[in-house]
């Protein structure tokens, strides 16, 4: 069983100053896991913006105008500072506050600091330019860039003594990841398209005539591009499914946190399936008010009844 590990009651100045420095790249680059996250109790906020702010670090040298040899090397720089985390020789008075807050949230929480090798792994997969010719393989990039953060959430929220089926939570919280993850490709399939990236799996670009690729507001002449969008939406919601029964097994505001994130990307997904050619056009994203309303809905406990009451029907 996961447990939650209750952080130190007193935490030193240095290592506020870190964290209120991974709060604000938090704030300021994150804003829908913002709203998540700010229905955590503060030493669970903390915690995961410490991890929000290492893996922004990562992204931002993925996603920058350097040379991909020199890309690479960044990425195994921050795995070195990574490693002196995971070694606990990163001192309060270090001058990186996200090595500082990193540690400290480590130190509080059962965090499975490999997950960030993996994103790690990920990034480097983009920088290499590698394309996927299957959902399967696409799915190894999704684990590493997005299940990993999963499962790193899962290791601040705990779980809840006692919850049914525990032992999959890890498992429940990658496949939320890949959820988010499919999503996010969805929604920005132009804008990678200008990056040169292509994410969706080949396989199903030929199948809806969509292999060359997206460089317009327009889908590829001839093409099914609804019909590829549709597609994937129905994929994406199936993992959303399977993800959501992580809910019952947290806390109520660790709960709330994942209800609210993944309702969120819920929300853009249901734009998405209604106008499909709305990604083309540019960024899909929802109105603050929304978010909102998301949140709220989270911190009631809604979702995870309706996981409940769905579980306690399939075993009637």
């Amino acid at each position: 069983m996961i447990r939650t590990v209750e952080a130190e009651p007193h935490v030193s100045a240095p290592v506020l100053a870190a964290y209120s420095y991974c709060e604000a790249v938090t704030g300021q680059q994150a804003r829908n896991f913002a709203y998540g996250i700010r229905l955590l109790p503060m030493s669970k906020r903390r915690a995961m913006s410490a991890l929000y702010a290492f893996s922004r670090r990562v992204d931002d040298i993925g996603d920058g105008s350097l040379a991909p040899d020199v890309k690479a090397a960044r990425l195994e720089d921050t795995r070195a500072m990574l490693a002196r985390v995971r070694e606990g020789v990163v001192t309060e008075d270090d001058t990186d506050p996200v090595a500082v807050a990193l540690t400290h949230a480590a130190t509080a929480f059962p965090i499975p600091l490999g997950g960030l090798d993996e994103l790690i792994d990920g990034v480097l997969m983009d920088v290499r330019g590698e394309t996927y010719e299957t959902w399967d393989d696409l799915k190894v990039y999704c684990r590493c860039v997005a299940g990993a953060i999963g499962r790193l959430s899962l290791g601040v929220f705990g779980t809840e003594p006692g919850a049914r089926g525990v032992e999959r939570a890890p498992e429940y919280a990658d496949t939320l990841g890949l959820a988010l993850q499919l999503t996010n490709i969805l929604r920005d399939v132009r804008e990678d398209a200008g990056d040169g990236r292509t994410y969706l799996p080949a396989d199903d670009l030929a199948k809806f005539g969509c292999s060359a690729g997206f460089s317009g507001p327009t889908p590829p002449q001839g093409s099914d591009f609804a019909g590829l969008v549709h597609f994937e939406v129905r994929r994406a919601r199936a993992l959303f499914a399977e993800g959501y029964r992580l809910l019952p097994m947290l806390d109520r505001r660790s709960g709330a946190c994942v209800a609210a994130m993944a309702g969120i990307y819920r929300r853009l997904l249901d734009r998405i399936e209604r106008d499909p050619e709305a990604v083309l056009r540019g960024r899909v994203s929802l109105p603050g008010r929304e978010k909102a309303y998301v949140a709220v809905r989270g911190l009631s406990g809604l979702d995870a009844r309706h996981v409940t009451r769905r579980a306690v029907r399939r075993r009637a």
